[in-house]
């Protein structure tokens, strides 16, 4: 059966039928600030107190972003949401819910649009993010995108433009991951069924600290991403690239695939793992022991996390990596502007 099949009121009862038994829909009259979801021409919502609201969007587009042939839909489905989930991560905020366009062709089958669904809502329930609304279109190829909301504590967001020189930079996890199976995939060698973490968790407790600087998700590569970080900080960076920290035997895989390891993991992209600043010295007693310590602590002489940084893992949830320092921005007159290599749109 295909989607010419089923009608477009078809459809939209199939996707409502499957929002409503999800998990997070029992959120949808909870006071975590959604009053009313699916059904009416939109969503309703309500701030909870003490709390700005944080809205962002992302577009997973066929032959861009994915193909049927090396992902199945319902991994599609999960990348759709888990995009929009870390940019929440990135600025410390919590999920309330979202809501899904989805343009595909007529002929598109069933069991794809139900894989893609059962992806998105199983992320959805995951995260407790309801999905609370959307659109339909007929389009020559299949794109999904989803606006997703939430809310973090009044004041509190975190910006990419926060760096400052002598922050100490770091990321949560390893880089490199997906992009490998892309990579991987391109080559012939098998399908992309890996799908990150939305740092969610992280995030939130990073907006609740003292001290910390910038936060970007990772999301078009390292490199990329620290770019904008630096340029809306009109700071500079140094960084040990060896130190990034890359999945267990990447560098083996790297090389059957003819790939360069450092190159994969710091342009490779979708990642979506946190990389933010901390201040290298703050007022003593303005942190509480974990961030004290992350702070100021060195890493271990053999390679492994000292003291600090394992402390600020487990206050944030993740491992994370000290991978450079934000350094003052030196202006060379008439130098051309250089951006870092990574995904571009145009």
């Amino acid at each position: 059966m295909k989607l010419r099949d089923l009608g477009e009121f078809g459809l939209i009862e199939r996707i409502e039928r499957a929002a409503r038994r999800s998990r997070a829909a029992s959120r949808i009259r909870s006071p975590r600030g959604l009053v009313v979801g699916i059904g009416d021409d939109g969503a309703v919502l309500r701030p909870p107190a003490g709390e700005d609201w944080v809205v962002t969007t992302d577009a997973l587009v066929e032959g861009v972003h994915f193909r049927w042939s090396t992902q199945s839909a319902r991994c599609v489905g999960r990348r759709a949401l888990v995009a929009n989930l870390s940019d929440l991560a990135a600025m410390g905020a919590r999920p309330l819910g979202f809501v899904f366009a989805l343009a595909a062709p007529p002929d598109l089958e069933i069991r794809t649009l139900d894989g893609l669904l059962a992806g998105l809502l199983e992320e959805a329930d995951t995260h407790g993010c309801p999905l609370i609304g959307g659109n339909l279109s007929r389009a020559r190829q299949t794109s999904v995108t989803i606006t997703a909301q939430g809310s973090v504590q009044r004041g509190c967001a975190l910006l990419r433009s926060a760096a400052r020189p002598g922050d100490r930079i770091f990321v949560t996890g390893t880089l490199g991951g997906v992009a490998l199976e892309v990579a991987r995939a391109a080559a012939g060698r098998g399908r992309v069924r890996g799908v990150p973490i939305p740092r969610l968790r992280a995030g939130r407790a990073l907006a609740r600290m003292p001290g910390v600087g910038a936060c970007i998700d990772i999301s078009d590569g390292l490199l990329a991403d620290l770019d904008q970080v630096l340029d809306r900080s009109g700071c500079s960076a140094e960084l040990d690239l060896a130190s990034v920290p890359r999945p267990p035997r990447f560098e083996a895989a790297c090389r059957r695939l003819g790939v360069d390891p450092i190159g994969l993991a710091t342009r490779g992209g979708e990642d979506y793992e946190l990389l933010f600043t901390l201040r290298r010295r703050t007022q003593p007693g303005a942190l509480g022991p974990a961030r004290r310590s992350a702070a100021s602590g060195p890493r271990g002489s053999s390679g492994a996390p000292g003291p600090a940084v394992a402390a600020l893992s487990r206050r944030l949830g993740v491992a994370v990596t000290e991978i450079g320092k934000v350094v003052r921005k030196v202006v060379k007159r008439d130098a051309r502007r250089r951006k870092a290599a990574g995904w571009r749109h145009f």
